[in-house]
């Protein structure tokens, strides 16, 4: 670490005691009944509420933006040539219908190995791209599409001790997900139910969709003590222009921008950061928000707990600052809250 960096932003600042028994390994049968904890931005104030009350914290003619990337079941396991077991996690399609994979074990799937599926597809390994990444193409009777849907599991997060199963196909996704893309979801947005968003609609409160597709570097861990040095995967959004228009009308009406998760957040943000207005299109993102960061867009943030040491949690910190959201995660931990993507959800507004 530079000694320049001072100690609150430093990657081992965000560092708190993890309670393994806290890690929720499943979801709760109801979305809706996850606890809310609410943290003033203001004054960091803590409320602790369901998520059922969500919908009563919004007001008439506000925005609300959530992500409707879909997960994909990019976590394929097949046979190397010898016989032995080998996983691809498939990250991002290219123009000339390779993929982008992240495979396992990496030291052997080298240029020209190849990993069969069945007898129906085979994966060659057509490029070493770095950092750990492979470009494969497939070839077989079945397309990629084909050997997800038949061989494919959902990418769980690490800390998910347990394979997906197909409970996992349908809970790891927000109800309004419909662009498939990401390897992780934005569970932010799991909490919803169809009723909860006809209520918050019946307020009178825009929902508005961006798209971004989370890669795996949502589960990289920072590995440098100077989180200016720590290198974002970048990963691929899209704002349709209603949506603009809708952020951008609330902004000069002086009404509040809600982004559902740190998804949203970053799109927002990458989006207006040539000036003080949301442009709408497509791009790529690499924003790495935290501590010191000024943002122009969002006004609350609707998010779950975060990883120690995490650009997740650096993000949070920089919306509600450093002091009260390592605050909130003490209180967090000590009421008992269920951690993570299968876990509970904290608002800062």
């Amino acid at each position: 670490m530079s000694r320049n960096v001072p100690d609150a932003l430093s990657v081992s600042a965000f560092d708190y005691p993890l309670p393994q028994h806290l890690i929720a390994q499943r979801p709760l049968a109801d979305r809706a009944a996850s606890r809310l904890l609410v943290l003033s931005r203001a004054t960091g104030a803590i409320e602790h509420r369901r998520f059922r009350d969500f919908p009563t914290l919004l007001a008439p003619g506000e925005v609300l933006v959530v992500n409707a990337s879909r997960v994909i079941p990019a976590r394929l396991i097949g046979r190397r040539s010898n016989g032995r077991l080998a996983e691809i996690l498939l990250v991002h399609p290219e123009p000339d219908g390779s993929w982008l994979a992240m495979v396992h074990p990496g030291g052997k799937l080298k240029t020209g190995r190849t990993v069969a599926f069945g007898e129906d597809t085979v994966a060659e390994v057509a490029e070493v791209v770095g950092g750990g990444v492979r470009r494969v193409r497939f070839s077989g009777r079945l397309d990629v599409q084909g050997v997800m849907a038949r061989y494919g599991a959902v990418p769980l997060p690490p800390y998910i001790a347990r394979p997906a199963d197909e409970q996992d196909r349908d809970r790891y996704q927000t109800v309004y997900a419909r662009e498939d893309g990401s390897v992780a979801a934005p569970t932010a947005g799991l909490h919803f139910t169809a009723g909860l968003l006809a209520e918050i609609q019946r307020r009178g409160v825009i929902v508005a969709e961006i798209v971004l597709h989370v890669g795996p570097g949502t589960f990289k861990p920072v590995e440098v003590e100077d989180p200016a040095q720590h290198v974002m995967h970048p990963e691929w959004y899209q704002i349709p222009g209603p949506t603009a228009d809708a952020v951008n009308r609330a902004r000069r009406e002086g009404q509040r921008v809600w982004a559902v998760g740190t998804t949203v957040v970053r799109t927002l943000e990458t989006a207006a950061a040539a000036g003080p207005a949301v442009t709408a299109g497509a791009g790529w993102t690499d924003l790495f928000i935290r501590p010191g960061f000024r943002f122009s867009v969002v006004d609350a943030l609707l998010t779950n707990f975060h990883l120690p040491r995490s650009t997740l949690l650096m993000l949070v910190a920089a919306f509600a600052g450093y002091q009260r959201t390592m605050a909130a995660y003490r209180e967090a931990i000590a009421r008992e809250y269920r951690l993570y993507s299968y876990g509970d959800a904290m608002l800062v507004v």
